[in-house]
C-alpha cells in the first residue's frame, strides 16, 4: 500500500541550505557524547541489516550521524557507563572516513547520493560502500519520519567521503579535537608488551633477542641530517664507526644505506638498502667501509636479493585492488555484475593473487637462504620503502615464532614499516590529492600474512580478526601509525624529543627546530591502542592459544648445517657476493659499482676478491630442494601443508594455484548486498537468488532420491557430481556461491523457497518480518546452522578429477 501513496508523486528534495547541529538531540548510549561529540541528525525506528559475523538478520534501533561518525544505538543496548573508557567506534558505528559512496534504494530504483543531489522519491534503504570492502546496510520504518529520512541522507552526503584537500584535520577535530578527548589522549599509555622501536634501547632489546652480539646502534641519523626518510637509530656492523659510516650515506638512493633488520637462529643476518648511486665517485676508504657495512658482521657469502624484478610495482598493486574491489563489491547503482561462470577467470584478470604468490615466493627464498647460516642476505630495492618491507616483514613471520604472536607483530611492523619509512600517508591517500603515489602495498602484506594463518593456524598466536581489524583501521586518518612518510614527519606533527650531545652535559633532550606542528592540533594516538576502537570482547577475539616455543640459543659464532650442500655455501672465497634473481644465481660483475670502475683501478685494490661461480650451482640446488618440498608438501589431497617439526623452521607456504585462497572474510564482506541490489525484482521475474535456491533445491532432491534409490554399498556416479557443478556454475549474478560449506546429510534446505529478503523491494516501506530460521542466502556462504571451520581450505584434487581452467585463483 505504501507504494501507491507514493505513486505518481514527483516530490523533490535539494539539500541546498547548510545544517546545524542539532543541539537538542542527546546520545544517551553514545561513549563520546561526554566528550563533546556533536549530533547532526538521527533517525528513529532504524533497521541495521546483520553481517555472518553478527549472527545475521536485522537489529532495530536508532541512527545518529555525527561530525566524525554515523553512530547505530540498538533499541535494548545498556546505557554506557560515565566511568568507562570512551571508544571511538562502537560495535555498530561507521565513520565518515571509511565511506566512499552512498546509495539510497527507493521503490524499484536506486540512486547514488552527492552534496548537489536532489531525491525524487523517499529512500527505503540506506547502502554505504566503505573503504574498507564493508557494505553496510539501513533499513527506514514505515513510521520513520520522511523528513528524518531525508535530512539525514543529506548530512551524510555532506559530510563523507571523498575527502578534499586540508580535510582530514577537520575530521580529525571532530573526532579528538575536544578538550575532554585531548586530554582524555594525553593519559594514555603505551603498551609496554611491545617494541616500539622509538629508542636506542629499544633496538637494543632486539639485538639481544635475536643474538645479535656483532652489531650495534648507531645514532648518526638522530637529526636526519644523514637520510630524512630513515629513523633516528639504524643497526650497523660493531666495526663501522659513526665517523666512518658518514661517507657511506651518499652512496645511495635517499640515503638509506644498508642496516640491520633481523637476524636467523642460525646466525645469518638480513639487510635492507636502496639501490646504488652510480654518479658518486667511491674513495678507497669509501669502498672498505661500504662492503664492511654490506657484509655486515659476515665474511663467507652476502646475496643480494634484487626485488624490483619478480615483484608488483605500486601502480600495479592499485590496479590489482581497484579490480578487485570492483568484482567482490559490485555496484548496486549501476547493476553491473560479473557471471557466475566467469567470476573465477575475473578473479585471475585481477592479479592480486598473482601479486600474493609472488611476494609468499620471494620471502621464501630468502628463509631457505637465512637458514643455511652465516651468511649476510641483502634486499634491496630502488627507493627500499615498498616491497623490502613486504619481503623483510614476511620473513620474520615465517621463521620467527615471536613475530607470529600479537605483541610480537604488531612490533615488526613498527620496525620493518613505520619506522624503516614506508610512506603511509602517500600511499593511502587520505587527502585524496595524489593518486598517482596511492597503492594499498600494506593491504598486500596483510593479505600474505593471512595466506601463511590459513595454512598454519595453530602456528599463530594472532588470529584473522586481528588481522581485519588493523586492515579496517588503515583507512581511519586518525591514528599516528599511518599519517606521516617517516618517522621525521611524525617528529615535527607531536614535536618528540630528540638527543644531542655536549662535552659538558652529555646526552640530553633538545626540541627539534624544525617542528612546525600547531599546539591546537589533536593528539593521535597509535593504531595499536585497540581499547579506542574496540570492546574487550573483540580485543579477546585477536588471540588464541598456542603451544609455547622452546627456547632456542641462536649462533653467535659458527655453523650448525648438516647440509652438505649448506656446507658449500660457507666454505666461499671470502667477500664473494651473488644477485638472486627469477630464481637463478648470478655473479655479475657490475654488482658492486666500485667493482667495475676501471678508470680508477679501484676494483683490483679492493680487499674483496670476485665471486666465484663454482658455488652458484650449490645455491640453485638449495632452491630446488625448497621447491621439491613444497611440491610433495601438497602431494596429500586429503592433508593440509606438513607442520615443520622444529618450530623454527620457516613456515613455507603451499604456492600452487589452489592453495592460496581469498580472504573471504575481508574482501566478501559485502557481496551478498551488492548482489541483492543489483537487480530489481518483478512479480514475473524472481530474482536470481530466489532463483538459485530453487534450482539448488531440485538438485538436492534428485541427489536424496538417487541415494535413497541405490543402496549403501552402491558407489555414486561422479559424473552426476560434475553434473551437479556444472549446473551451478551455468548460473549468473552471484559468484560468491562458489564457497559452499560442507553440510551433514538431512540437513538440506526446505523445499519450499524461501521469502525474499528486504532487499527484494516490494510494495511497502519497512523491513520484512525477521525469518532467522530461514535459510535464504546461506547457501552461498554454508548453512547458518553449521559453522564453517576457519581452517577449512581447498586442497589439490585427485588426478583423475577435473580443475577449473583457472585453478589459480580458485579462492578457499
Amino acid at each position: 500500500m505504501f507504494f501507491f501513496l507514493f505513486q505518481g508523486t514527483k516530490q523533490s528534495f535539494h539539500f541546498s541550505h547548510s545544517f546545524e547541529p542539532n543541539k537538542n538531540i542527546s546520545l544517551p548510549h553514545l561513549p563520546l557524547s561526554s566528550l563533546g561529540e556533536c549530533v547532526l541528525q538521527r533517525a528513529v525506528m532504524v533497521r541495521k541489516k546483520l553481517t555472518a559475523r553478527e549472527g545475521r538478520g536485522w537489529l532495530s534501533g536508532t541512527l545518529f550521524c555525527t561530525h566524525f561518525r554515523l553512530a547505530f544505538v540498538p533499541q535494548d543496548s545498556p546505557k554506557a557507563d560515565d566511568n568507562t573508557d570512551p571508544v571511538l567506534l562502537g560495535d555498530h558505528d561507521v565513520a565518515l572516513a571509511s565511506i566512499e559512496k552512498v546509495v539510497v534504494v527507493g521503490p524499484n530504483r536506486t540512486k547514488l547520493v552527492t552534496p548537489n543531489s536532489s531525491l525524487k522519491f523517499t529512500p527505503e534503504e540506506l547502502v554505504l560502500y566503505c573503504r574498507d570492502m564493508r557494505v553496510i546496510c539501513f533499513l527506514f520504518d514505515r513510521l520513520t519520519p520522511d523528513a528524518q529520512v531525508i535530512e539525514i541522507t543529506y548530512t551524510i552526503a555532506k559530510t563523507y567521503q571523498p575527502l578534499k584537500p586540508g580535510s582530514v584535520l577537520s575530521f580529525q577535530n571532530a573526532a579528538l579535537g575536544s578538550v575532554e578527548m585531548k586530554q582524555f589522549l594525553s593519559n594514555r599509555r603505551r603498551d609496554t608488551h611491545m617494541n616500539w622501536f622509538e629508542s636506542a634501547s629499544d633496538w637494543e632489546q632486539e639485538l639481544e633477542r635475536c643474538g645479535a652480539s656483532s652489531w650495534r646502534v648507531s645514532s648518526v641519523n638522530d637529526r636526519f641530517e644523514m637520510s630524512t626518510s630513515l629513523s633516528r637509530f639504524i643497526v650497523v656492523p660493531q666495526k663501522v664507526l659513526d665517523t666512518e659510516l658518514k661517507k657511506s650515506f651518499a652512496h645511495f638512493n635517499e640515503g638509506r644505506i644498508p642496516r640491520w633488520c633481523w637476524r636467523h637462529p642460525r646466525g645469518s643476518d638480513l639487510l635492507r638498502m636502496s639501490s646504488f648511486q652510480n654518479n658518486i665517485y667511491h674513495e678507497k676508504d669509501d669502498i672498505r667501509n661500504l662492503e664492511m657495512i654490506l657484509f655486515g658482521c659476515q665474511s663467507s657469502l652476502c646475496v643480494v636479493m634484487e626485488l624490483g624484478e619478480e615483484l608488483p610495482t605500486p601502480a600495479d598493486i592499485q590496479l590489482a585492488h581497484s579490480r578487485l574491489r570492483a568484482l567482490c563489491l559490485g555496484d548496486i547503482s549501476t547493476s553491473v555484475s560479473v557471471p557466475d561462470d566467469k567470476w573465477l577467470s575475473t578473479l585471475e584478470s585481477t592479479h592480486w593473487l598473482e601479486y600474493t604468490r609472488s611476494c609468499l615466493k620471494k620471502a621464501s627464498e630468502v628463509a631457505c637462504l637465512l637458514r643455511c647460516g652465516h651468511l649476510t642476505v641483502a634486499l634491496q630495492e630502488a627507493e627500499d620503502r615498498d616491497m623490502s618491507c613486504v619481503v623483510s616483514s614476511l620473513v620474520q613471520v615465517m621463521c620467527d615464532p615471536h613475530c607470529r604472536t600479537q605483541h610480537g607483530f604488531q612490533s615488526l611492523v613498527q620496525k620493518e614499516w613505520v619506522m624503516a619509512g614506508h610512506r603511509f600517508y602517500s600511499r593511502i591517500n587520505y587527502h585524496r590529492d595524489n593518486d598517482k603515489e596511492e597503492a594499498p602495498v600494506f593491504l598486500l602484506f596483510l593479505d600474505c600474512v593471512w595466506q601463511l594463518w590459513s595454512q598454519y593456524p595453530s602456528r599463530f598466536q594472532l588470529t584473522d580478526d586481528f588481522l581485519l581489524a588493523l586492515h579496517d583501521s588503515i583507512h581511519l586518518p586518525l591514528f599516528s601509525s599511518f599519517l606521516a612518510n617517516c618517522q621525521r614527519e611524525r617528529c615535527k606533527r607531536s614535536q618528540n624529543l630528540g638527543q644531542s650531545y655536549t662535552p659538558v652535559n652529555g646526552w640530553r633532550d633538545v626540541l627539534h627546530p624544525d617542528s612546525s606542528s600547531d599546539p591546537s592540533d589533536p593528539p593521535l594516538p597509535p593504531v595499536w591502542d585497540w581499547a579506542l576502537q574496540y570492546s574487550k570482547h573483540r580485543q579477546d577475539r585477536f588471540t588464541q592459544p598456542v603451544a609455547p616455543t622452546p627456547p632456542f640459543q641462536p649462533l653467535f659464532n659458527g655453523n650448525l648445517n648438516t647440509n652438505p650442500d649448506t656446507h658449500r655455501l660457507t666454505d666461499t672465497i671470502p667477500g664473494s657476493v651473488f644477485l638472486l634473481s627469477r630464481g637463478t644465481f648470478t655473479c655479475a660483475a657490475n654488482l658492486l659499482p666500485w667493482r667495475s670502475s676501471s678508470s680508477s683501478g679501484i676494483y683490483k685494490k679492493s680487499h674483496r676478491r670476485a665471486p666465484s661461480s663454482e658455488n652458484v650451482p650449490g645455491l640453485e640446488r638449495l632452491l630446488k630442494a625448497w621447491a621439491l618440498t613444497e611440491i610433495h608438501q601438497v602431494l596429500p589431497s586429503t592433508c593440509g601443508p606438513q607442520e615443520p617439526r622444529d618450530p623454527y623452521e620457516p613456515l613455507l607456504p603451499l604456492l600452487i594455484g589452489p592453495c592460496l585462497g581469498l580472504w573471504r572474510e575481508c574482501y566478501l564482506r559485502g557481496a551478498l548486498h551488492a548482489q541483492a541490489f543489483s537487480h530489481p525484482i518483478s512479480a514475473n521475474h524472481p530474482h536470481p537468488v530466489e532463483r538459485l535456491v530453487q534450482e539448488v533445491q531440485q538438485l538436492k532432491d534428485k541427489l536424496a532420491q538417487m541415494s535413497t534409490s541405490t543402496g549403501p554399498n552402491t558407489p555414486t556416479k561422479t559424473s552426476e557430481s560434475r553434473r551437479t557443478d556444472t549446473n551451478l556454475n551455468q548460473n549468473t549474478n552471484n559468484g560468491t556461491f562458489l564457497f559452499p560449506a560442507s553440510r551433514p546429510p538431512g540437513m538440506g534446505v526446505p523445499k519450499a523457497a524461501p521469502t525474499p529478503t528486504s532487499t527484494i523491494h516490494q510494495n511497502f516501506r519497512g523491513p520484512p518480518p525477521d525469518n532467522s530460521s530461514s535459510n535464504k542466502h546461506t547457501f552461498l556462504f554454508g548453512h547458518s546452522s553449521v559453522e564453517t571451520h576457519p581452517d577449512q581450505r581447498y586442497y589439490p584434487a585427485p588426478s583423475n578429477a577435473k580443475l577449473p581452467k583457472s585453478n589459480s585463483s580458485i579462492a578457499s
